[in-house]
């Protein structure tokens, strides 16, 4: 069965190495997949796709046209896929349920020490001969109240990592955690949580419901300098908002991994170009803000996990087997 990976870089390919099969023919694309590079996937029965492609309705039916049967993502999220479009097209979605929850629980951690020691700055100034403490103030953990938004398994490991630290933990999931009752953490309404927590972490799902989680509204509930950590997805935080709080003072440290419109930016270098996003510029100015690449997940273990999991999902599919890790609108919450 031929495979079109699409955005793929030289550290996936080198992770598939290790898993490919008689069975497959992956041909890998740099390019991202969208609704203008679907017809590379012409007379491939299966497509690889991750976090940025475009899986619209105008893809997938390109897609399906030239003889797709199958996606297999290489990611847990599924916000870019029509699914209502897949189901009516009869194309297979798969995905990657859990890669390496602890990746992006430590690089979360990371950058809540990050911001509250100020480490980027430090670093930095020590670079440049320059020893003085002044502007390098931090705070503690010990005793602080951190916010869990989302009890799956990443959200769960950064409130056990933060209670090690000392901190109350609560947590809001629509859906009751009788792990978090076992762990000794709060489970409360989201409000409550936005009135009491210093740090406030998202690990929920992008949907209708939490699109724009924090906005303006949100943002006014909020402890006067909260820091709040992004390793979800962008779109949980209205972008806007984050400014106009930051301006204020009102938010006292970001910690992004993702970004509301991170498509043009993120996985690619551009480092010569003139960046165009106004919006993501001006968050750059900040001091108290930190941003990394979408790399959260980006570890050894993560990677290896990823490609076999995918090409499991393949294999099942060309064998005709159950789709343990299929996606469709009558298997999600």
């Amino acid at each position: 069965m031929k495979v079109a990976v699409f955005s793929s870089k030289p550290y996936d390919k080198e992770s598939f190495r290790h898993y490919e099969v008689p069975e497959l023919t992956l041909q890998y694309f740099e390019v991202p997949l969208n609704v203008a590079t679907a017809h590379y996937a012409q007379g491939f029965e299966a497509v690889s796709a991750f976090v940025n492609d475009e899986l619209t309705e105008a893809t997938l039916e390109i897609l399906v046209n030239g003889g797709c049967k199958i996606v297999a993502l290489r990611c847990a999220g599924f916000n870019n896929v029509d699914l209502q479009a897949a189901e009516t097209l009869g194309i297979k979605i798969v995905r990657v349920p859990a890669y390496s929850p602890y990746a992006v629980a430590e690089h979360t951690i990371g950058l809540m020490l990050a911001l509250s020691r100020k480490l980027y700055k430090s670093y930095n100034r020590v670079r440049e001969g320059n020893f003085a403490l002044n502007g390098l103030l931090g705070f503690d953990f010990f005793g602080k109240t951190v916010g869990i938004i989302g009890a799956g398994k990443i959200g769960l490991l950064v409130a056990e990592r933060m209670k090690a630290f000392g901190c109350h933990i609560l947590v809001y999931d629509p859906y009751l955690c009788k792990t978090c009752k076992e762990q000794g953490f709060e489970q409360v309404p989201l409000d409550q949580l936005y009135e009491e927590s210093h740090i406030i972490s998202l690990h929920c799902p992008l949907t209708k419901d939490t699109h724009g989680l924090v906005n303006q509204a949100s943002i006014e509930k909020m402890h006067d300098g909260v820091m709040i950590i992004n390793t979800g997805r962008g779109a949980l935080i209205h972008t806007k908002a984050l400014i106009n709080a930051l301006k204020t003072r009102k938010i006292g440290y970001v910690g992004l991994d993702v970004y509301e419109e991170e498509g043009p930016l993120f996985f690619e270098d551009h480092s010569n170009d003139i960046i165009l996003d106004d919006n993501f510029e001006r968050l750059m100015t900040f001091p108290n803000v930190l941003v990394t690449g979408h790399q959260a997940y980006f570890t050894q273990e993560a990677l290896a996990e990823i490609a076999k999991t995918t090409i499991e999902n393949l294999l099942a599919f060309k064998r005709s087997e159950a789709l343990k890790n299929e996606v469709s609108l009558h298997n999600i919450k």
